[in-house]
């Protein structure tokens, strides 16, 4: 990248850091990193999956033990890879390849963050598929497409979008085309400008919608579903799920964050941000909640009914209240933003890697990375038409992508940095660049790093493996 930098100070390192440092283009401010790291962590995880486990896991006491996850797992991490890509000033590949020859350790480490941006560009070739179903329901919703419906006819519709490959292709593309084009535009052009309105315009949606929720659906029964813990609905399982959850989303082992963290000015608290951006992802994942739930239950919905929670469930709602269409046709686009926000942060570590690995433009590292995408995507859209007899362990190609990434590959991401921080990098060289002032809260993070937050993963792959 050539922006400027408008922030100076040291990376504590060679002439070359701070030659990267001057070249390398920076968010303008604290404020914008704080946007820009919420957007990432704000997707479709936080509306359209969060709901649906929340009901399918018994409600309150899942929630309770999943603001645990974040506290105790989800912040550590975050800040740890928000710290390798400050110091490291890379995409996620350079930056643990540059700490750990500073550190004196192998540069195979340099495993951990490729990994992360293998799994982000994975993630986003089918994000990009679930995304453009969003799209595909804003204008049906709006015209009154769902007025009346049944929940078997609503089935139908979803069915009958997932059954047409040109439809899903034209939404995904489109979804593909706006990320690629924001990104493009680079840092302060692209990612910063459009963050600026898409992200407060997702806060405004989402508390219009809360409103409105509160207003026609069965408000105080959703709150009591939400945040009255009955810790006989939870279970052992459960546990795991809102861990696993709390990883993925804040986007964590996938590069995202240490990119946007490569793009952070110094003498931004790590710590403070961190923190402010795993704050405002759960509110978002709460605010989902109170403006769903009301709806389902005022409309003697299932609570629990999974993944076809938002796109089949939700719309019978849409259809039966008043103002439904428009405010059915809202939410949606609420959708499409806060998965906008999320492909534009995972795209970022591909563009980076090959700007800075293989010398590309900026422009032609967007061309390559986007037709590479568009041609994985592809196959998740066959996945659900012309592929759908075609699986590998029972599971299609999109639901091969959606298990790998976010069970294994995510976790084993995470693991690698939390092993490669807490036991590789020199404990004197966190503390400077981690910038915790507090011996205390130091020794706190520093402990849940090396021994709680590895814990935590290793019970997720334990539970994968089925042996817990």
């Amino acid at each position: 990248m050539t922006e400027k930098s408008l922030a100076a100070g040291s990376l504590g390192g060679t002439s070359a850091h701070a030659q990267q440092r001057a070249t390398r283009g920076l968010w303008s401010s604290r404020w914008v990193f704080f946007l820009a790291a919420t957007g990432s962590a704000v997707g479709l995880g936080n509306i359209w999956k969060f709901p649906y486990i929340t009901g399918q896991n018994g409600g309150g006491a899942f929630v309770l033990v999943y603001l645990a996850c974040i506290l105790l797992i989800g912040i550590p991490l975050l800040m740890a890879e928000v710290m390798i890509g400050r110091r490291g000033r890379q995409n996620p590949d350079g930056a643990v390849a540059r700490l750990a020859r500073e550190a004196g350790a192998s540069t195979r480490w340099r495993v951990a963050g490729w990994l992360g941006g293998l799994t982000g560009f994975l993630i986003l070739s089918f994000y990009l598929v679930v995304a453009g179903w969003a799209l595909a329901y804003v204008p049906a919703t709006f015209s009154g497409g769902f007025a009346g419906v049944s929940g078997e006819a609503s089935g139908e519709l979803f069915g009958a979008l997932l059954a047409s490959p040109l439809r899903l292709v034209v939404c995904a593309t489109l979804v593909l085309a706006a990320t690629m084009l924001i990104v493009g535009l680079g840092v302060r052009g692209g990612l910063e400008r459009s963050l600026r309105f898409l992200m407060p315009g997702l806060f405004v949606l989402m508390l219009v919608l809360v409103v409105y929720a509160a207003i026609e659906g069965e408000f105080a029964q959703a709150l009591q579903f939400l945040f009255v813990p009955d810790f006989s609905e939870l279970t052992a399982k459960s546990v795991l799920i809102a861990l696993g959850h709390a990883f993925f989303t804040l986007s964590l082992g996938c590069g995202a964050m240490m990119v946007y963290g490569s793009y952070l000015p110094e003498g931004t608290s790590i710590a403070k941000t961190s923190v402010l951006v795993a704050l405002a992802d759960t509110a978002v994942a709460l605010l989902g909640g109170m403006a769903i739930f009301p709806l389902v239950f005022g409309n003697a919905l299932e609570p629990g009914a999974g993944p076809g929670l938002i796109f089949v469930t939700l719309p019978i709602a849409f259809g039966q209240m008043p103002l439904g269409q428009v405010v059915g046709g809202l939410f949606f686009v609420m959708l499409v933003i806060a998965a906008l926000t999320s492909a534009i942060s995972l795209s970022e570590p591909s563009i980076a890697w090959l700007t800075e690995r293989f010398g590309m433009s900026r422009l032609k590292a967007v061309l390559v990375s986007g037709g590479l995408l568009w041609l994985l995507s592809l196959g998740s859209v066959f996945s659900f038409n012309l592929w759908a007899d075609y699986q590998l362990f029972g599971k299609t190609f999109f639901d091969t992508l959606d298990y790998l990434t976010t069970n294994w590959l995510m976790p084993l991401g995470g693991l690698g940095t939390v092993l490669f921080t807490g036991w590789v990098l020199k404990e004197a060289t966190v503390r400077e660049a981690i910038g915790l002032q507090r011996d205390g809260l130091f020794r706190a993070w520093w402990l849940l790093l090396r021994f709680g937050t590895p814990l935590g993963i290793v019970l997720v792959f334990l539970n994968l493996a089925g042996l817990i």
